[in-house]
This record gives structure tokens, sequence and C-alpha cells, in this order.
């Protein structure tokens, strides 16, 4: 056989042995762990869950002018605050839209570990309750309760590596419901799936609505492959869970927010015309169209047809 030929016949049985992004050669880990949601229920409400945003100080306004001007709404005054149990100081704002909000982070000094890892920031009840509810639940607690300006904060990781903030307020805020319930973006290994899922599920007491093993894998740029796909729904709101391999083409995974809007092309084009730009143009799934755009300063975020 010349060299050609093997070539081709090495290149051919590659081809014929990708696995589609379900399967796992060391199965998935599923550790012992009960089903039943915990007594506590910490959650409040998802008109409370926001995104956290880290952008350079200099980006706040235009980031947060690019994203009201995208899906209206309103943000609060900017002010400087310590938001970390170790002395930084952050310009912060809080950007309140019809389809989520926002806590927006431009640190005017070095960011002290591991703050700008947490993706959320979920409202609970107690903060108290809600660290030892998410130990229970298989939570790792990496910054155990602070003090904050307006209450108290805790970071919390599950496995898999999604990290969230736990916030709680010592004046206890009142939000209108949102006009749609935006979905936290989770990609976890299809070792850690099963695991971060009955872990998570025990802790919102949330419940699957959908498990899907073969979606269209276009949904994270890789087209004509399949991925499973796991929709949770809880009071702290929506996650669409990520089963991958992690060899994501860029910006999959960078997001960690997607929006559901009434109509893509033209959220896409008030995106555009506030300085935004599409990393990843509409996508047709059978539920509607996905695509991914950068906002001033670095956020990236999915939007998709809410209708």
């Amino acid at each position: 056989m010349n060299m050609l030929a093997s070539i081709t016949a090495l290149a051919t049985a590659a081809f014929l042995s990708v696995a589609p992004l379900t399967a796992s050669a060391d199965g998935p880990r599923d550790e012992g762990i009960s089903t039943a949601p915990l007594k506590a229920n910490v959650s409040v409400g998802p008109q409370y869950d926001t995104t956290h945003v880290y952008v350079a100080s200099a980006d706040v306004d235009r980031f947060v002018e690019s994203f009201v001007a995208t899906f209206g709404g309103k943000a609060s005054q900017k002010a400087v605050f310590t938001v970390t149990p170790t002395p930084s100081k952050t310009a912060s704002q809080y950007v309140q839209t019809p389809v989520g909000m926002l806590s927006v982070f431009g640190f005017e000094t070095p960011v002290p570990y591991p703050f700008g890892n947490e993706r959320t920031g979920y409202l609970v009840t107690n903060i108290d309750d809600a660290v030892k509810a998410a130990r229970a639940a298989g939570a790792d607690v990496i910054v155990e309760p602070f003090d904050d300006p307006i209450g108290k904060d805790a970071i919390i990781q599950w496995p898999g590596g999604l990290t969230m903030q736990l916030y709680w307020h010592t004046k206890a805020p009142n939000y209108a419901p949102l006009q749609s319930v935006p979905d936290n973006r989770v990609y976890v290994s299809r070792v850690e799936a099963n695991n971060f899922v009955k872990r998570w599920l025990r802790f919102s007491h949330g419940k699957i609505v959908s498990d899907t093993a073969h979606a269209d894998a276009g949904i994270i740029g890789r087209p004509n492959e399949t991925i499973r796909v796991i929709r949770i729904e809880s009071n702290f709101g929506g996650m669409l869970v990520f089963v991958t391999d992690g060899k994501l083409p860029f910006p999959f995974g960078r997001e960690t927010t997607g929006y559901a809007v009434q109509d893509v092309a033209a959220t896409l084009e008030r995106a555009q015309a506030a300085g935004a730009k599409v990393l990843y143009p509409p996508y047709a799934t059978t539920t509607g169209k996905t695509a991914i755009v950068e906002f001033p300063g670095g956020y990236i975020a999915e939007v998709h047809d809410g209708r």
C-alpha cells in the first residue's frame, strides 16, 4: 500500500470511529447519594438570580449601556464597594432586564481569588441554612460566609467544577417576575454529569424537564454530531446542562447565561447597533434559533428563540 493510500485508510478509520458526545469509555460517575430533596428549600425566586459579569473598570458604562439597549430594563447607580472578604475595590452595578438580572463588577484593584470564577449569584432565605444545605447535597464551600455592604455571601463549588455565589440581603428585595427566565448554561464532563445533576436537584428542589441523549451538537458549535443535554427547572431558575468531552470551539463554554427573546434576529440587530459582536450566527434547532453574542467589555451570552 503506498503512502497516500495508507493516509486515506487511516483517515477513513478515524472518521468512522468518531463517537457521539454521549459516549464515554470510563462510563458516567454516579456517586451514591440520596435523590430526595433536602428539607430546607432556601431559594427565593429566579428574578433574584444574577449573572456575575466581570469587565475592566473602564468598560463598565459601555457594557451596561449596550446590554440595556439590547434587552431593555434599567441599571442601578454605579458605586464603588468592597464586595470580597479581603481588601479590594470594585465599581458595581445591578442591571434589571425583562430577561434576566446582572451583577456587574469593574474591579479597580486586583481581583482576590477565587472571585471572578463564580458564574451566578443566587438569593437565599438564610445564608447559614443555604451553606448547610449545599454541603449536605455535596457542594464544597470554597469561601465561607462573609459580610458585604448589604448582607452576606458565600461561594460554593459543585462536582464538575460549577462555581456560584449564594447571597442574602439584610433588607429583603422585592422584584417583579421576569418576562422570561434565562438559562444557566453549564458544561460538565461525561464522568461527572450524573453526579452533578443529582446533587443540584437535591439542593435546588428542582426537576428534570428533559434529558436528551442525542441532541444536535450544533447548539455548541459542533454540527453533525450529537450531545447529551439535560434541562432542569427549579425556583433558582433554569439550568441547561451540556455533557461534553470538553473539546469546545470558541466561544462555547465561555457563555454563562442564555436569554430567551421573542425575535433572535431583531435582538442581534439591537446588540450590534449597541456595539456588540455576533460570535456564532443564528443556528436553527428543533425548538428555534440560537446565537452567541459578545458585548463591549467581553461578556459573552447566548440568545435563543423564546416563543
